[in-house]
């Protein structure tokens, strides 16, 4: 078995473990949001740590009903002009916690006297060192170059601040359970993969995706590039059908991302003009209704609350660039020209 496939199979127990080491250390994170001087979240990250902000674009926008901001590293790293950052709190999210451009959105937060927030699975990283808040993913070692439950763990960790920000039993008890559906989402997704045959000498895939679940759209494109080799980039549906979906033909791979919740009927809006084109459409769901009408179906587990359903809704994709990857011959674990930790300024 690769690396990559034992890792996925890992993420149960992962997350379990970081509910519970880190649900205190959440707690605490929580307290710096609550601030009074605090007006806006600023995230800086890299790669997959970037779909990670993007589901905490939505979910602490929710919780604290602050926007959340993506951070611009060249202003600090190569033009020397951080701006001011009066009323944010600065959250930096990296699993080797490693990245320059991220480390020095931090230190600038910091020489600023505005709170910030490691969230890393490296406790003893740069990035760690330079955050007042430290809240380590506890994934343990991951080996393989594409993430899978250092991802996942990160994921986690947004949600308990989540819970946490909002001092939300019901929430707490839903990430509870979240395990055990993560662990029946990956037999799922393993024991029920549909064959991708048909796919292996595809050149190309788009990936649709929307609301909380946008950066799982983002996340599943990555992993099918960085493994596969094909040019795969993700959308919401309104970007789509603003001039992208032009270079859709007959037989392109499309992928939807919809699971049960306020975004679902939004990502269906692709369907028509998708298949009035030819394209061969796969579904990412729980329900029977968008599964019925996709070419590919790779189901969800049900029952998972839409808040929490990026952590089990990026297991098929996991899955399918893992499958695409064997028919294409390549090496899971030694994806062509890609490092574990890349570092960028």
């Amino acid at each position: 078995m690769s690396w990559l496939e034992a890792e996925l199979r890992e993420q149960p127990e992962a997350l379990a473990r970081l509910l519970e080491r880190a649900t205190a250390t959440a707690r605490a994170a929580a307290a710096a949001f609550r601030r009074p001087d605090v007006g806006y979240v600023l995230v800086a990250s890299r790669g997959s740590s970037s779909n990670v902000a993007r589901y905490a674009q939505y979910l602490l926008g929710r919780a604290h009903r602050v926007p959340v901001a993506f951070a611009t590293p060249s202003l600090y790293t190569i033009y020397g002009q951080p701006p001011r950052l009066d009323g944010a709190i600065v959250v930096g999210i990296s699993q080797s916690g490693a990245s320059p451009d991220v480390v020095a959105v931090l230190a600038e937060a910091r020489a600023q006297r505005r709170p910030t927030l490691a969230i890393t699975n490296d406790p003893s990283s740069p990035l760690a060192e330079t955050a007042d808040i430290v809240l380590p993913i506890e994934a343990g070692p991951e080996r393989a170059v594409a993430a899978t439950k250092t991802y996942l763990n990160s994921l986690g960790a947004v949600a308990l601040l989540f819970a946490e920000i909002g001092d939300d039993a019901r929430a707490r008890a839903e990430l509870a359970r979240m395990p055990e559906a993560l662990e029946a989402q990956i037999a799922l997704s393993l024991g029920e993969s549909p064959p991708l045959e048909e796919y292996r000498d595809a050149v190309g895939a788009t990936v649709v995706a929307r609301g909380i679940n946008y950066g799982t759209g983002f996340e599943i494109a990555l992993k099918i590039r960085e493994l596969s080799g094909l040019v795969t980039e993700a959308y919401s549906p309104a970007d789509l059908l603003h001039g992208p979906i032009a270079a859709i033909g007959s037989g392109w791979p499309v992928l939807l991302v919809a699971p049960s919740g306020p975004a679902r009927p939004s990502v269906e809006e692709v369907v028509a003009p998708i298949r009035a084109r030819g394209a061969r459409l796969l579904a990412i769901s729980d329900v029977k209704a968008v599964l019925r009408r996709a070419h590919t179906r790779l189901p969800l587990v049900a029952g998972v609350p839409e808040w929490l359903s990026p952590l089990t809704a990026v297991v098929p994709g996991q899955v399918a660039a893992l499958r695409l990857t064997e028919l294409r011959g390549l090496d899971l674990d030694r994806p062509r020209g890609l490092r574990k930790v890349t570092l960028t300024r």
